[in-house]
Parts: structure tokens; sequence; C-alpha cells
């Protein structure tokens, strides 16, 4: 079996086999708190039912009303600058679900809107990413010609390194500013700020959307925009150079299986065709009779030792 087939089988069985511990791992940490949260509200529930005699059916309604009147505690929503914010988390694939559309052309125009810019968006984020590793080799080769090292050259490594660690401090600055801004804790920020940039987007935590922010803080909606944007350009840099070392040990495993079977085929053709005999030749002597020529001497191949460069 050849071994880009071996590879893709082994990432199969590894993917599912990371889901199933993950989901051990989830039940067991979330499942009690669940259950205890649930029971909590339940009790809540059926004492404010009998405090304030609200029957089951005023009960929902009021219940009702709460979900759909939190998220315009963070102002008008779809005006322009709520709907750029739900503009950029479409184009990202971000998708809080903080709001969407309520109308039959807003869910139509989403649709299409997300089919030219989600496309458009990842080539955008790959190019970007790029550019920052073509960058990041520069320096690194710069600091290496300035530490006077034998290698000069950027490896994988290298730029790896070097976007891991932007991404990380990416997420710490920008955790801290959203820790200041929206009074979360520094290590809720630090959730969010990951949730957000590799695109996961949960929608549990998100920022803009209490004191009417939306359009009371432009300053606060621009670092959130230009966070987003900046963050998803350096985590797709660390993502772009995980995909190309994969991609490339593909290539250099096709080139390996293309060239084993070029040589396979060069064997064979050398072994099928020694030894080989000249067919006989006639000629007319004198009359109508033919007489055979002499045969030829049967030539032999000289003989074919398998190294491991190919046939010697």
């Amino acid at each position: 079996m050849k071994k880009q087939n071996v590879r893709t089988l082994s990432l199969i069985v590894c993917t599912f086999t990371y889901l199933l511990v993950g989901a051990a791992v989830f039940d067991a940490l979330e499942s009690p708190t669940e259950k205890n949260r649930f029971d909590v509200l339940q009790a809540i529930e059926g004492m404010l039912i009998r405090k304030y005699n609200f029957t089951e059916e005023d009960f929902r309604v009021m219940e009702m009303v709460v979900l759909k009147s939190e998220p315009h505690k963070a102002g008008q929503q779809w005006k322009f600058t709520g709907a750029f914010y739900y503009a950029t988390t479409v184009l990202t694939t971000i998708g809080y679900g903080h709001s969407t559309p309520s109308t039959i052309g807003g869910k139509l125009f989403t649709m299409f809107y997300a089919i030219v810019g989600i496309p458009l968006g990842l080539i955008m984020f790959q190019s970007i990413g790029e550019r920052v590793n073509r960058l990041s080799s520069v320096i690194i080769k710069a600091l290496k010609r300035a530490l006077n090292c034998k290698q000069t050259t950027a490896s994988e490594v290298d730029l790896i390194c070097v976007v891991t660690t932007l991404s990380s401090l990416t997420i710490a600055g920008g955790a801290a500013a959203f820790s200041k801004f929206e009074g979360w804790s520094y290590f809720d920020s630090v959730y969010y700020c990951f949730i957000t940039l590799t695109t996961i987007g949960f929608g549990d935590m998100v920022a803009l959307q209490k004191d009417n922010a939306l359009n009371r803080k432009p300053s606060y909606v621009m670092f959130a925009l230009i966070f987003i944007l900046f963050g998803l350009a350096i985590v797709a840099a660390c993502l772009n150079l995980l995909v190309l070392r994969f991609v490339t040990m593909n290539t250099e495993d096709e080139k390996r299986d293309q060239q084993q079977a070029e040589q396979f085929v060069i064997i064979y053709a050398s072994l099928v065709s020694w030894p080989y005999r000249s067919p006989p030749l006639v000629r007319k002597v004198g009359g109508s009779n033919p007489k055979p020529l002499k045969p030829e001497k049967t030539i032999h191949a000289p003989p074919t030792h398998f190294t491991r460069d190919g046939l010697t």
C-alpha cells in the first residue's frame, strides 16, 4: 500500500480516536455541572411560579422575552456598525450566533454573501499568511547572519516557532484588552480569543454585546474588528505552514512511488527482452527453393545486479 494511503488511513483513525477521547473527557468534566445547573434552574422556576402565581404559559412568554431581549443590550444590531460586525463573522466563518437575520431577504442574502465571501476570506488570509511567513523568513536569515550561524536558511521549524509565538502574543494582548473592556476574567478572555481566532465561535462569550457598545464605543468596535482580522491572519500563517508540510510530504511520497514504478518497468522490460534471438533469414539461391541462412548466435545479456540505486 502506498505511503500516502497509509498516512490518510492513519489520519482518519487518529481523528476518530481523538473525537472519542474528547467526548469521554468532556462528558466527565461537564456532565455533572450541567445536571446541577438544570436542577437549580428548575427549582428557581418553580419558586417564581409559586411566588408570583404565574401560569406555565405566562412563564414561558416571560422566558422568551428575556432571551429575545438579550441581543438588544448591545444596541441596534443591524445598523451599519452592527451589520459590519455580523458580516465579519460570516466571512471569517466565526458565526457567534449573537445576531441572526429574521427576514427571508436577510437569510437569502446571507447564503449568497457567504458563498462568495468565505472563499474570498480564505484566499485573503492565506495570502497574508504567506507574506507573514516570507517576512519571518527574511528576519530569521538576518538574525542568523548577525549571530554568525553556520546554517543561515530559515527552516520550517523556525517559521513555525515564530508564527506560534506571534499567535500567542496576539491572544495574550487581546485577552488583556477584552478583560478590561468586557469585565471578564483574564482566563475567560484568553478562552474567548482562542475560540474566536480558531473560528470555532461558540457564541457563549461575544464582545460588544453590552452597554450599547456598538453605538457608544466606536474605538472599541474598531479594536475588536482589527483584532479579529489581524489575529486570523497570524493564525492562518501558522496553519499554512502545517498544511504545506503535510502536502509536501504527500508530494515527496508520490514522486518516490513514481520513480519506483518507472524503475520497475525498466527492470521488467530488460528481463523480458533478454535473451533475444534474431529471426531466421532466408534467401533464394538460383531457383525457387529458398535456403535458410545460418542462424545467428544467441545474444546474451550481461548479468544484472540489483542495487539500491537501480541496475548495474
